[in-house]
């Protein structure tokens, strides 16, 4: 006959203990106080099983007494009970006191665990939406912003040419036309700001601000 493997959780232990000692320990239901030094009493009684060992078999205790429902059942009234359930000794008031503070002492770490835990999946969260408000903005609203931008562009551009040809233009005289002056030159309909750069006669050359250098008469230029 084959070796039954060892159970190695502490789930599988308990449901194990409480199969064997079904008067002592539930996994449902009511719980019992166990009397004091217990493991060694368990040991004892499993010696020769296989399937548990020693440290397991402490481990598993300690999760089970550890339990809420085993904290709320060490009050005052309640009595201890050995391996078969039999009734062995009364809790007392520092036993039922020691108890009910280490449950209160769980509950608020477990309380505070799930506020902590929320508070950061709620920052993360925000984090995630600030960065794809700021750094993440649909395509479509870039295309309005840029024809936003671009209609902003050409609207400064056509209000400084309205300005430049609603300014008055001087005529200038022979007399007082040197190289080197800032003029305004007539193209088509458009008055552009250019510097004369050779003078002969009535033909002037300028140098308009995109640095194109054109010929033109002297009728053309203006103050």
């Amino acid at each position: 006959m084959e070796t039954e493997l060892k159970r190695t959780s502490t789930k599988e232990i308990i449901a194990y203990l409480t199969e064997k000692f079904p008067e002592c320990f539930s996994i449902k239901g009511p719980v019992k106080p166990l009397k004091v030094g217990i493991f060694q009493d368990l040991a004892e009684r499993l010696e020769g099983d296989e399937t548990v060992s020693k440290t397991r078999l402490r481990q598993a205790l300690r999760h089970y007494t550890s339990s809420w429902r085993y904290l709320k059942s060490v009050k005052l009234g309640a009595f201890r009970v050995d391996a078969d359930g039999k009734e062995i000794a009364e809790i007392d008031e520092e036993q039922a006191n020691y108890a009910s503070k280490t449950l209160k002492e769980s509950q608020e770490k477990f309380g505070n665990k799930k506020t902590t835990d929320k508070e950061q999946q709620k920052s993360y969260k925000a984090k995630e939406g600030a960065k794809n408000t700021k750094g993440n903005k649909p395509e479509g609203s870039k295309r309005e912003s840029n024809k936003s931008n671009k209609f902003k562009q050409v609207k400064s551009a056509k209000n400084s040419s309205t300005k430049a040809e609603s300014a008055p233009l001087k005529p200038v005289e022979a007399t007082t036309i040197k190289v080197g002056n800032k003029v305004r030159v007539q193209l088509g309909n458009s008055p552009m700001n250019a510097t004369i750069s050779e003078i002969s006669g009535n033909d002037i050359s300028v140098q308009l601000d995109s640095g194109m250098v054109i010929k033109t008469q002297l009728k053309n230029i203006f103050l």
